[in-house]
């Protein structure tokens, strides 16, 4: 019996009140949200607003070597627009990445939220935040925050619900990621397998969800009184508020591989790779570069042993598409 009670896991200690919000999240996001992300996140603020006051709230995720996307972010009862940044060594996204942990401003008295791209209202300086990490099978993807500009707003108990609430978004999240992968083992000429996300998509996706917001405003301009109009004003920004997320998120199944392997050569070899790119040989690649032919020959093998590739027109292949990113 004692083993068996060991392996329970551990209960949530928050209050009552928000156990009880916890617990109505946890059916509605199962029942509405799963496969719509902007909802997912949008309801995911709402039920944290329900459990302590919080002025910014975003949702970013890794993408590539350094870089983070942010594809939904409110402040101040507003909507902020999906954004992408590369982020640095000192950042809350480098923090997060190294410790794995939640990070709240009271443990470095704000000096790793104040080293990142500011986000939000870029005037006012927030006075509390919490930023958690969210994980699929081990490993960090992406990360969860709020903040305040009042200090002191966030208390253990409004933390646990907020890492609790996390890790209900990453689980539905990786599920639908662990589908896609699912159907991607499948062979090629599968109906509707899905496939990694080209400018073709992009571009079919932004002119019909274009095309649909449109239709929407000019038959706004028909509406014969304003409430009926501002009605569908609302609902035309809310459309375009997640379209932009949507669009962000999209980027986020493109090929990353190209920019991932150029990122692992060294300055040198990078400066190789470009030239190969161009189909250059050796020699020529030794004059413009002013080093020996021997030098550009063990650049090119540690190129192709680290590409894994065996062809140099592979290798120059995938580093033109790195370069037209």
């Amino acid at each position: 019996m004692a083993a068996e009670e060991t392996d329970k896991p551990a209960r949530l200690r928050v209050d009552a009140e928000t156990t009880l919000i916890l617990r109505e999240a946890f059916h509605k996001i199962d029942a509405n949200y799963r496969g719509d992300h902007y909802g997912l996140y949008d309801y995911a603020r709402a039920v944290m607003s329900k459990i302590v006051p919080l002025d910014h709230f975003y949702i970013g995720f890794f993408h590539g070597a350094n870089r983070v996307r942010y594809p939904y972010g409110y402040d101040g009862g507003m909507y902020t627009d999906p954004a992408s940044h590369i982020y640095g060594p000192h950042g809350q996204a480098a923090w997060l990445l190294k410790h794995r942990q939640t990070y709240r401003m009271q443990y470095d008295n704000g000096a790793a939220l104040n080293a990142g791209v500011a986000s939000g209202d870029t005037s006012r300086a927030s006075a509390d935040a919490v930023t958690t990490p969210l994980f699929r099978r081990g490993r960090v993807f992406g990360m969860m925050s709020m903040q305040s500009y009042r200090p002191d707003t966030f208390d253990d108990n409004s933390v646990r619900a907020f890492e609790w609430l996390a890790d209900l978004v990453s689980r539905v999240l990786t599920t639908e990621a662990d589908d896609v992968d699912a159907l991607r083992r499948l062979p090629a000429d599968v109906e509707d397998a899905p496939q990694l996300v080209t400018a073709d998509h992009i571009v079919e996706l932004l002119s019909s969800r274009v095309a649909d917001v449109r239709q929407r405003a000019q038959a706004a301009l028909e509406l014969p009184d304003a409430p009926a109009l501002r009605e569908a004003l609302q609902r035309i920004v809310t459309d375009c508020q997640q379209l932009q997320s949507d669009l962000v998120e999209l980027t986020l199944n493109i090929d990353n591989g190209p920019e991932e392997r150029f990122r692992s050569l060294t300055a040198a070899e990078q400066g190789v790779a470009v030239l190969l790119s161009s189909n250059l040989p050796n020699e020529r690649i030794g004059r413009e570069l002013g080093i020996s032919l021997h030098t550009v020959k063990t650049h090119v093998r540690n190129i192709l042993a680290k590409y894994e590739m065996s062809s140099r027109t592979t290798v120059a292949d995938d580093v033109r598409k790195h370069l037209a990113r």
